[in-house]
């Protein structure tokens, strides 16, 4: 551990060892050679399409609760009945109240009323146009994440900024990205810019020991803005490919907070003026209509460049994100639906709208 500018911390995430700090004074030690692993025979096709639908049963189950209430309510409203005014209104409410907005409901609505008024009709029918009209509204906004530019180029350091209310998994979802870059060779440091909890800090530190991947953190209560500072200069003479920096819940009403974050990214800005590269979103979908609010004001005041969708397991309100798509095409970069690292993965629109409509995606 080694003291960076004004206080900073530099911890290693090989149980804290001594790394460079701001100055660049301490010379970071060159790894030791590992021995040439033995040849690995090439893996069976197989793993992949089951590492897929593995994924793809979690997120049906961790959307469950959203499937069910929409299938159950969908269900009530056509039993043994046509599809006639009265039914379309019907189901029009129903899909307002599962979160899907109110464009998206009237999206669903007339094209059902396209192919099938003043005829019966199933609730498998309904699912499928759910899913179908989900996807289609789902399709432009998932955006596989990349540290590459639209021209291609990659910064080095790739900065990204975590934001969100509190209690919305930024930091966790900083552990299972850093995870996911560590295992794709990338060098990564992590900045503790929550400073308004120590357990935030400490929260952010045992990710760094998990991950290996170095963390830059000062006291609880210092000053945020610095600690970005000191972290843009430690990524950038540290030769690191990715900074994540980690900012404190502050709810998207409060001005003075907002105008905390916006300091912040100045700041950043005085080490590399198109920093942060990104700046990611991380919504809680149990806040439900909440989230809309999140999107239009964190964007206006923090550039969003992307969202992180978290805690889709635990909330009948998974489609929030569907409202959000439709509003503002926004780009999703990633959902959850747990805890395990394994639970944060790229944003597929075919299969959260399969998953939604409780229909089976093959």
């Amino acid at each position: 551990m080694v003291p960076g500018g004004d206080g900073a911390e530099i911890l290693s995430g090989e149980g804290g060892g001594s790394v460079v700090g701001t100055s660049g004074s301490v010379p970071e030690p060159e790894p030791e050679p590992e021995p040439e692993p033995e040849p690995e025979p090439e893996p069976e096709p197989e793993p992949e399409p089951a590492k897929k639908v593995g994924w793809f049963r979690r997120l049906t189950s961790g959307l469950k609760k959203t499937s069910d209430r929409l299938s159950e309510n969908i269900g009530a409203v056509f039993t043994q009945r046509k599809l006639d005014d009265s039914t379309l209104e019907e189901l029009e409410d129903v899909l307002i109240q599962a979160d899907l907005g109110v464009d998206m409901a009237t999206t669903i609505t007339r094209a059902l009323a396209q192919d099938r008024f003043d005829k019966q009709i199933s609730t498998g029918e309904v699912r499928q146009v759910l899913a179908r009209e989900v996807e289609k509204v789902l399709a432009p906004v998932a955006v596989p994440f990349s540290l590459a530019d639209a021209s291609g180029t990659v910064a080095s350091p790739h900065v990204i900024l975590m934001v969100g209310v509190n209690g919305s998994g930024k930091t966790t979802t900083i552990g299972k990205l850093a995870e996911k870059f560590t295992a794709q060779g990338k060098k990564v440091l992590l900045a503790a810019g929550d400073t308004f909890r120590a357990a935030a800090i400490e929260q952010l530190v045992i990710w760094g020991e998990r991950t290996g991947c170095e963390v830059i953190r000062r006291p609880a209560g210092s000053d945020a803005s610095g600690l970005a500072y000191d972290a843009m200069v430690t990524a950038r003479e540290g030769g690191h490919d990715v900074l994540i920096i980690d900012t404190a819940g502050r709810l998207q009403n409060r001005d003075e907070l907002m105008a905390e974050l916006e300091k912040i990214i100045r700041v950043i800005r005085k080490v590399d003026a198109d920093a942060p590269h990104s700046v990611l979103l991380t919504l809680d979908a149990t806040t439900g209509q909440n989230a809309l609010q999140q999107v239009e004001i964190f964007g206006k005041r923090a550039g969003v460049t992307g969202l992180v969708m978290t805690k889709l397991d635990g909330t009948a309100r998974g489609g929030i994100l569907v409202a959000i798509a439709s509003r503002f095409s926004r780009p999703v970069h990633f959902i959850g639906v747990g805890e395990a690292v394994d639970d944060l993965e790229p944003f597929n629109a075919r299969d959260f709208a399969a998953a939604i409509a409780g229909e089976e995606n093959e």
